[in-house]
């Protein structure tokens, strides 16, 4: 069987586009590969060194939610990266050979020194963060890694590591491949991505009454200002959303009605609020059940651990011999 590694920093409470974005893929790869996947909380510093206060809350909160929508901990590793330090002593081998404009190079590096212009990331972590990612992968000699298109390029970095250090002393480490995954888009309440920081998500964790009220007020297309203005579904946010959860007569329905200002808006939505309140209700209580009992979820977390450290001690033994440590 096939290893698969992933990760998610850990950031609290999770949305619907993280459940879109990644779990619900995660729950299909644990069903066919052997799968770590891990809180990445060294890589939140990466980004929040200054304001690392609510790390270890966000990280109870987001496993809480793995474990709500279906992720198993007898199926697969859940486990706290910062927990095996092994990943920090393989990160810490690979800095050696790794260039530095192979980094300065990174996509990703460049969007976000220029997005994230309130914070000092003049950093080695920062700059860095690829080289402990492909520490992350390549100490459980993952095989395939599940991302979308726009973060294959730090696949493609840890695949050029894995080729330089095989080359350099002897072959250890697989190439991982990237498993490449349709995310589906999921827009916010104002029609930009849905993110916590933007204030306009629907948490898995929301109740019925909360999930009402939230897309019961999502912005639509501006051109139906008035009830008896037509409209255009593909510019409207919303509909985004009837794409993901409705059905194909339903989908129809609601474009006809949309267009010839047969149905208002809110009635429009409701449709779709329907299927999201049934999809996320048997989430929502579980969720609520780990909640009182909060211990369980460090109980997943101390049993993955304890598998991940087996596996990444071993690995460790490996590389020290072919360095001659």
């Amino acid at each position: 069987m096939d290893t698969i590694v992933s990760g998610m920093r850990p950031t609290g409470r999770l949305h619907l586009g993280h459940f879109h974005g990644a779990l619900k893929n995660w729950l299909r790869l644990q069903e066919e590969y052997r799968c770590y996947f891990f809180v990445a909380d060294w890589h939140a510093l990466t980004t929040d060194y200054a304001t690392p206060q609510g790390i270890r809350q966000s990280t109870i909160e987001m496993v809480m939610d793995w474990l709500s929508v279906g992720l198993d901990p007898t199926r697969s590793v859940l486990f706290r990266q910062s927990n095996i330090k092994e990943h920090a002593e393989l990160h810490l081998l690979f800095s050696m050979i790794t260039p530095v404009p192979w980094l300065e190079r990174n996509p990703t590096y460049k969007e976000q020194i220029k997005e994230l212009t309130g914070k000092d990331l003049s950093t080695y972590g920062f700059l860095g963060y690829p080289v402990l990612q492909a520490a992350d992968i390549t100490i459980y000699k993952a095989n395939k890694v599940p991302v979308g298109v726009d973060q294959a390029p730090h696949v493609e970095l840890t695949r050029e590591i894995v080729r330089r250090f095989n080359q350099i002393y002897r072959p250890v480490f697989p190439e991982p491949e990237v498993l490449l995954t349709e995310a589906q888009k999921v827009p916010g309440l104002d029609g930009r991505k849905m993110s916590k920081s933007y204030n306009n998500a629907v948490f898995l964790s929301d109740t019925p009454k909360e999930i009402d009220q939230k897309l019961s007020r999502m912005i639509t297309d501006p051109a139906r200002v008035k009830r008896s203005d037509p409209g255009e579904p593909e510019k409207c946010p919303a509909f985004q959303l009837h794409k993901i959860y409705c059905t194909e007569q339903e989908i129809e329905y609601v474009s006809k009605g949309c267009r010839t200002a047969g149905i208002g808006c809110l009635d429009c939505k409701k449709v779709m609020i329907k299927h999201v309140i049934d999809e996320l209700a048997p989430i929502s209580e579980k969720r609520a059940a780990y909640e009182n009992r909060p211990e369980e979820v460090e109980e997943a977390l101390v049993a993955g651990n304890r598998i991940a450290q087996q596996k990444a001690s071993e690995t460790m033994v490996e590389v020290r011999e072919t360095l001659g440590l």
